[in-house]
C-alpha cells in the first residue's frame, strides 16, 4: 500500500490522508475514537468507491493512527477543525461523510460548519456527545476528584487499550454538543446501529434521529451487530446506505 500524502494544516499539525479523485461528491470515511484510517471499513468503503470511479477521502486525525501529535493532546473540537482544514484545502466541490461512532459526531460538527457542501450523510454506531453523556455522565466522584486533580484518567475500552481522558477532552466536548440545540441536516442522512453494540446504545441512535431535523432521515437497526459493525453483512449494509443517499440526492 503506498505511503499516504501529508497535509500541512493552518493549526500546524502534519494529517496523513489517502485521496483520489473521481465522479463527485466525495466520500469522505471519518473514524472512531483512536481509531484511524487503515480500519477494514474505511478500506472497504474506499476499495467500493474506486470500482465505482467515485472520489474518495481517508485521513488520520491528530493524535491518530500516522498524523502528528499525541492522542491525549487531542480532543472533539480539534479532529472536528482537523476535518475542516482538510476538507478545505484537499477536496474540491461537494461532499458526502461517512462517520462512524466518534466519526458521527464529527459529521454531525462538519454539517453546522459547512452545510453547502455536504449532499447527504451516512453514520455508522454514531456517537454524539459522548464525552458528557458517556464518559462525564458515569464517572465516579472519585473519577471526577482524579481528573480535577490530575487532569487525567483512564477509563477500561472493550475494544483495546484503556482510553486516557482528560479534563481538556471534557471541557472542550461541552463546547462541541450537538443534541441540546436545534441540529439542521438538510439533506438526506442514513444512520446505521448494532443492536448488541456495547459501546452506543441503540436509545442514542433514536435520540439523534428524533432530535435532528432532516427530511430524509433514517435509521437502521441491525440485530446481534456490534460496534464495529465491519463484518460482511455490516460492509454491504454501509455500501447500500452510501448508494441510497447519493441516489436520493441524485448523484446516481
Amino acid at each position: 500500500m503506498p505511503d499516504p500524502q501529508i497535509f500541512a494544516s493552518p493549526a500546524g499539525r502534519r494529517l496523513a490522508y489517502h485521496h483520489h479523485a473521481g465522479e463527485g461528491p466525495c466520500i469522505v470515511f471519518l473514524g472512531g475514537l483512536k481509531s484511524d484510517m487503515e480500519g477494514t471499513k474505511a478500506l472497504h468503503l474506499e476499495d467500493w468507491a474506486r470500482s465505482a470511479g467515485r472520489a474518495f477521502l481517508r485521513f488520520d486525525y491528530s493524535g491518530h493512527g500516522r498524523s502528528s501529535g499525541t492522542f491525549e493532546e487531542g480532543c472533539i473540537g480539534d479532529w472536528a477543525q482537523d476535518t475542516f482544514d482538510i476538507l478545505s484545502e484537499v477536496v474540491r466541490g461537494t461532499v458526502l461523510p461517512v462517520g462512524s461512532s466518534m466519526g458521527g459526531w464529527q459529521a454531525l460538527l462538519l454539517a453546522r460548519r459547512m452545510p453547502e457542501r455536504i449532499v447527504g450523510m451516512v453514520t455508522i454506531a454514531a456517537a454524539p456527545d459522548f464525552t458528557e453523556d458517556g464518559y462525564w455522565a458515569s464517572f465516579t466522584d472519585a473519577q471526577k476528584e482524579d481528573l480535577a486533580r490530575d487532569g487525567r484518567i483512564e477509563i477500561p475500552s472493550d475494544y483495546m487499550e484503556p482510553y486516557v481522558i482528560t479534563g481538556r477532552m471534557i471541557s472542550d466536548g461541552r463546547d462541541q454538543l450537538v443534541l441540546r440545540s436545534a441540529l439542521e441536516l438538510p439533506f438526506p442522512v442514513r444512520c446505521l446501529q448494532g443492536t448488541a453494540d456495547t459501546a452506543v446504545s441503540t436509545q442514542t441512535a433514536v435520540r439523534l434521529l428524533e432530535h435532528a431535523t432532516c427530511p430524509d432521515m433514517r435509521l437502521m437497526l441491525v440485530k446481534d451487530a456490534d460496534h464495529r459493525f465491519s463484518d460482511g453483512p455490516c460492509l454491504g449494509l454501509i455500501e447500500s446506505a452510501v448508494t441510497e443517499v447519493l441516489n436520493a440526492a441524485g448523484n446516481h
